[in-house]
C-alpha cells in the first residue's frame, strides 16, 4: 500500500479527497503546515507528498526546499491556487516532480500520484506488451526474407529495444531480447555469406549496400568540393548501440544527421579501416599500392598507412590537398588532450582525419583484467563504461572546438564487436594467422554452420596470402579455437567482445553528420 502525506491548511475542507484515496488503497496522512511536513517525513517513509504551495506559517515552496534537501529522491506534487509562470520555474527548479492547479477533483489528485507512483509498473507492463509485438513482426520478416536496407531497420528496432531495457532490471526481457538477436544473427550469416560476393561486383550502390570502402568518397568528398571545413572522426571498434548513446550529449552542439552502411569482411582493422580511408578492398590495395599493404602480426604497423591512403583516394577524386590534410591517431587520454590544445591550428586545414582508439582498446583489454570484465559485464555495461569515457574525456572539448569552428564533422566507426559466446573448433597448421573471428591459413577446417569457407579469398576480393591459402570467418557468436589446450582458451576467450567476423554489431555501423548549431 503506497503511503500519501498531505500537506495543506485547509485539509478539513479536502475530507472528500482523503477518502476517496483510501478508497483507491492509498494510505493517507494528513498535516496542516510545513513544520509537522518536515517531522512526519524525517519519523515516516512515505511513497509520496502532496503539497500546498500557500500554507499559513512555513510556505510550500521553503518547506519543499528543506525536504528535498533531506530526502532528494522523495516525489513531491505541488498544489497552487496560482497559475504564474514564475512560481511554477521556482518551483521546477526546486524539483517538484508535477504539479496541479486548484481547485482539484480526486480524480486529478488519484492520476498525478499514479502517474508518479505507478509509473514504474505502468511503462514496464506497455513496454512487455510493446517488445512483444515487435518480436513477432521480426520474427515474420525473418520468414518472409529481408533485403539489406531491411536488414537494417530490424537490427535498428532490436537495438534500440536494448538500450531501453538500460534502465530497468528486467532479466526476465533482456533474455528473451537476446534469443531474438541470436535467431536474427543466424539467419543474417547466412544472406551475407549469399549475397556478399554478388555485392562486390555490383557497382551500383541502390542494388547493394553501402561499404566501408564508398564513405568518404560519398560523404567526405563532395562536402570538400564545397569548400567546407571538414573533420572525419573514426571511433574505431564502435558499436551500433554505442553510438546510440553518445549521441545524445551532441544535441547540443550540433544537428545530426545519421545514415547506416555495413563493413567490409573481415570486421577487422587492417582490412575495414584501410578500406574506409583507401576507397579500396583489400585485393585492390594489395594490387594498386603493394608498398602500403601488410599483414604482418605487429599491430602497430597493421593500418601505419592510413593518411597516406586516404590522400591518394582524395587524388583518385581530383582533390589534391597538397599539406591541407592532417591526420592524428588518439591511443589516449594524453594524446586527445593534445589534439584539444592544437585544435585550433588543425581546423585550420581543409580536411582533417582523428582516429580514435579507445573503444578498441577497451574491447581488447576486457579479454585480459578481470577488472573490466566485473566492470562491463555485458553489453549494457559496456554502453555504460563508454558513455562514462566520453562524458570525462577531453573529446568533448575537441567536439566543442569543431562546433564552434564552422567545420562539418562525420563519424563514423571501422567495424564493431561481438560477445564471443561459443566456442568454434577449428583445425590449421602451424602458419594459420591467430585471430579469433577470423582465419588465414593452409589445411583450415571448421564446421560451415559456425563459419563461411572461402577456398579463394579473392571471392570476397581478399588478397590471396600465399599458395593454397584459404580464409575462414566466423559467423554469429563463434570463436576459433584450436583443439590443442582446448578448455583453456575457451576458458579465457568466452564472454570476450570479438570482431573480425559476420554479425549484425560488427557489420552495421552509422556514418553521422554533425553541423555546429
Amino acid at each position: 500500500m503506497h503511503k500519501i502525506l498531505w500537506a495543506d491548511d485547509e485539509i478539513d475542507l479536502l475530507q472528500a479527497h482523503v477518502l476517496f484515496l483510501r478508497k483507491k488503497d492509498y494510505e493517507v496522512d494528513t498535516v496542516t503546515n510545513g513544520d509537522d511536513a518536515l517531522y512526519k517525513v524525517k519519523n515516516k517513509h512515505y511513497d509520496i507528498v502532496l503539497l500546498d504551495e500557500m500554507m499559513s506559517g512555513k510556505d510550500g515552496l521553503s518547506t519543499l526546499n528543506e525536504m528535498k534537501d533531506l530526502f532528494p529522491s522523495l516525489p513531491v506534487i505541488m498544489i497552487t491556487k496560482s497559475e504564474e509562470e514564475s512560481l511554477m520555474e521556482e518551483a521546477v527548479g526546486r524539483r517538484i516532480d508535477d504539479y496541479l492547479t486548484k481547485p482539484v477533483n480526486p480524480s486529478q489528485i488519484l492520476m498525478a500520484c499514479k502517474r508518479i507512483l505507478d509509473k514504474k509498473e505502468i511503462l514496464s507492463e506497455k513496454r512487455t506488451s510493446q517488445f512483444s509485438q515487435e518480436l513477432s513482426r521480426i520474427s515474420l520478416a525473418l520468414m518472409n526474407g529481408l533485403d539489406f536496407n531491411q536488414w537494417i531497420e530490424q537490427a535498428l528496432k532490436v537495438f534500440h529495444m536494448d538500450i531501453e531495457l538500460d534502465s530497468e532490471n528486467d532479466e526476465g526481457m533482456r533474455q528473451i531480447l537476446y534469443e531474438q538477436r541470436r535467431e536474427m544473427n543466424v539467419e543474417f550469416g547466412k544472406y551475407v555469406e549469399r549475397q556478399y560476393s554478388g555485392w562486390l561486383r555490383e557497382e551500383d550502390t541502390e542494388k547493394r549496400p553501402l561499404f566501408s570502402t564508398d564513405i568518404v568518397s560519398k560523404y567526405i568528398v563532395p562536402n570538400l568540393k564545397k569548400n567546407r571545413k571538414t573533420v572525419f572522426m573514426v571511433i574505431d571498434c564502435m558499436r551500433m548501440d554505442q553510438w546510440f548513446v553518445l549521441e545524445e550529449m551532441f544535441y547540443d552542439l550540433f544537428r545530426v544527421e545519421r545514415k547506416y552502411y555495413y563493413s567490409i569482411l573481415p570486421t577487422a582493422t587492417p582490412f575495414s579501416r584501410n578500406a574506409l580511408f583507401s576507397g579500396l578492398f583489400p585485393q585492390e590495395i594489395e594490387r594498386m599500392y603493394p608498398e602500403l599493404w601488410s599483414l604482418d602480426e605487429d599491430d602497430e604497423s597493421l593500418n601505419r598507412y592510413e593518411k597516406e591512403l586516404l590522400d591518394l583516394q582524395l587524388k583518385r577524386h581530383g582533390l589534391d590537398l597538397k599539406n591541407g590534410l592532417k591526420y592524428v591517431k588518439i591511443m589516449n587520454s594524453n594524446g586527445m588532450r593534445t589534439l584539444e590544445k592544437n585544435m585550433h591550428d588543425s581546423l585550420n586545414s581543409p580536411l582533417l582525419a582523428i582516429v580514435v582508439n579507445f573503444v578498441d582498446i577497451l574491447v581488447h583489454s576486457r579479454s585480459d583484467l578481470p577488472i573490466l570484465r566485473e566492470i562491463a559485464p555485458d553489453e549494457a555495461a559496456f554502453r555504460t563504461l563508454t558513455k562514462s569515457w566520453f562524458m570525462h574525456s577531453p573529446i568533448r572539448g575537441v567536439m566543442r572546438a569543431i562546433a564552434q569552428s564552422g567545420a562539418d564533422l562525420f563519424i563514423t566507426s571501422d567495424h564493431g564487436s561481438v560477445r564471443g559466446l561459443r566456442p568454434a573448433k577449428v583445425i590449421a597448421d602451424r602458419e594459420a594467422s591467430t585471430n579469433l573471428r577470423y582465419k588465414f591459413g593452409r589445411s583450415l577446417k571448421a564446421d560451415t554452420k559456425q563459419a563461411v569457407y572461402l577456398k579463394e579469398p579473392s571471392e570476397w576480393k581478399l588478397p590471396q596470402q600465399g599458395i593454397n591459402t584459404t580464409t575462414l570467418i566466423a559467423k554469429e557468436d563463434y570463436y576459433f579455437v584450436y583443439p590443442t589446450n582446448y578448455n583453456k582458451f575457451v576458458n579465457h576467450y568466452k564472454d570476450s567482445f570479438q570482431h573480425g567476423g559476420i554479425s549484425l554489431e560488427e557489420m552495421l555501423l552509422p556514418i553521422v553528420k554533425l553541423e555546429g548549431k
